[in-house]
């Protein structure tokens, strides 16, 4: 059997100075999924200047709560981005409340099928939930390699950076995780 890298499910990349790739400069990412196979993840401080309200309206369902009504939907990576994903908090043991649902292990859970937005729409659903539209990922060892060419930074996920953090300062926020100040990056990768 092939020996296997580290696994990076529910964690954040924290996009370095400099990175080539215009859609993750600045970018937190939270990663949803990660194996020998690839890796999928949702930008968690890219906001849209669509409303959930709008977003609702737009697949003809009511939102009924004042809590989400003017959170913005987020940009959530290039990938598919006519296609909404919903982050939210995982429910118990079974991922059985909605159609489609990936449970992150040890995390939250990220839910593709409309069915969690019909639950938000009566009121009820996740209590809290970021929404984006497309998703970020890479192929089959991919992601390892930006991260060795200093592209990314990783940390164990924490859910108030996602769901209690203003959007402005989350990239600070996740870097503190790691005991970084970002005036301390910078772009250029390190060679002895």
């Amino acid at each position: 059997m092939a020996e296997r890298g580290i696994d990076l499910t529910n964690q954040f990349l924290i996009a370095m100075p400099g990175m080539a790739d215009d859609n993750f400069a600045g970018a937190v990412v939270y990663l949803c999924e990660h194996s020998d196979k690839g890796a999928l993840g949702l930008m968690i401080n890219k906001p849209t200047d669509i409303s959930l309200k709008n977003l609702f309206e737009k697949v003809d369902l009511r939102l009924d709560r004042d809590d989400l009504m003017d959170e913005p939907v987020y940009f959530g990576g290039p990938v598919q981005t006519e296609r909404g994903f919903v982050l939210h908090e995982a429910h118990g043991s079974g991922s059985g409340q909605y159609s489609s649902t990936l449970v992150v292990p040890g995390g939250l859970g990220m839910t593709t099928s409309k069915d969690v937005l019909e639950a938000l729409s009566q009121g009820a659903g996740p209590r809290k939930v970021l929404v984006t539209l497309g998703y970020s990922g890479w192929g089959a060892g991919q992601l390892e390699s930006e991260i060795a060419r200093n592209g990314w930074l990783n940390v164990a996920a924490d859910p108030q950076i996602i769901f209690d953090t203003p959007v402005e300062q989350r990239y600070e926020r996740a870097l503190a995780l790691l005991g970084i100040d970002p005036r301390m990056l910078s772009g250029e990768a390190g060679h002895a």
